[in-house]
């Protein structure tokens, strides 16, 4: 008979996705500008003038502390992180005994997928659908180290920006993403970003690395379906990272696992 993940492993590979509920209860989400605002010059500018702590971010090592809900899961874990640009990415989930619940590797565009415990593989799949298997949430490896290093959910070039009354801007970008900016004593910050249904926080100033995200994955109502807190600690920026950090050494006897089975074996699985 094939194992199927064991839900201790399910729980602990969630936090990947990242970002709210801290101190386990959900905090509530900033309370964004709206309206047309007042159209301002140079968005280019002032977004990377904003940005400009996370925009040159080659790599990033962390360790990320999780919390928070997916479907109707509770979640928490630990998870070492390494991510290089681009594509390259390595999230392993640590036990407080035992193998690791998990290990995810990125490169290429390709991920390997590889529960310890269960001898399970997925191999050779999208890092954006393992990750929105494991999570709801569609994002890539860069994503993440956007997400991570401040910069929200950006992906492309400044387009437009508005400004509001309290020190606010919104900064509309090239494939439709917005970042919300504040203006704090060292300039702007990039303190929000929303793309399509995801939108991510930052609780603290992001300008030499956010301590800790949020973020929030909307349905079609409005409803919140991913809601979860990541904090950083022991964060590196710009070191070196041995390229054998995104490969696997793969169990001979590992059992293949496919995308739809940890669909259906994840936190969401039962919602489908």
């Amino acid at each position: 008979m094939t194992p199927h993940p064991s839900r201790c492993a399910r729980l602990v590979l969630i936090p990947l996705s990242l970002a709210v509920a801290v101190g386990g209860c959900a905090a509530r989400p900033l309370r964004l500008p709206t309206g047309a605002g007042t159209p301002a010059a140079d968005p280019a500018g002032m977004f990377e003038a904003a940005a400009a702590g996370c925009r040159g971010v080659r790599t990033l090592q962390a360790e990320l502390a999780v919390s928070g809900r997916s479907g109707r899961d509770k979640l928490r874990g630990r998870v070492i992180a390494g991510f290089e640009r681009p594509s390259a990415m390595r999230l392993e989930a640590v036990a407080p005994f035992g193998p690791p619940a998990f290990i995810l590797v990125s490169r290429a565009g390709m991920a390997t997928l590889l529960l310890p415990r269960d001898n399970r593989l997925l191999a050779d799949a999208a890092p954006a659908s393992v990750i929105e298997a494991l999570t709801g949430v569609s994002v890539t490896p860069d994503d993440l180290l956007a997400i991570l290093s401040g910069c929200g959910t950006i992906r492309t070039e400044a387009v437009a920006v508005r400004t509001y009354a309290g020190g606010w801007a919104a900064v509309d970008m090239a494939d439709g993403a917005t970042a919300y900016l504040r203006r704090q004593p060292r300039g702007w910050r990039v303190v929000a970003g929303v793309r399509g249904r995801l939108g991510v926080e930052y609780a603290e100033g992001a300008g030499a690395g956010p301590a800790i995200v949020r973020l929030r994955v909307t349905d079609e109502h409005g409803g919140i379906t991913t809601d979860l807190t990541i904090r950083l600690s022991q964060v590196e920026t710009n070191r070196s990272i041995d390229p054998a950090a995104f490969s696997l050494r793969i169990p001979d006897a590992a059992v293949p696992l496919t995308l739809d089975e940890l669909r259906r074996t994840g936190p969401l699985g039962q919602q489908r």
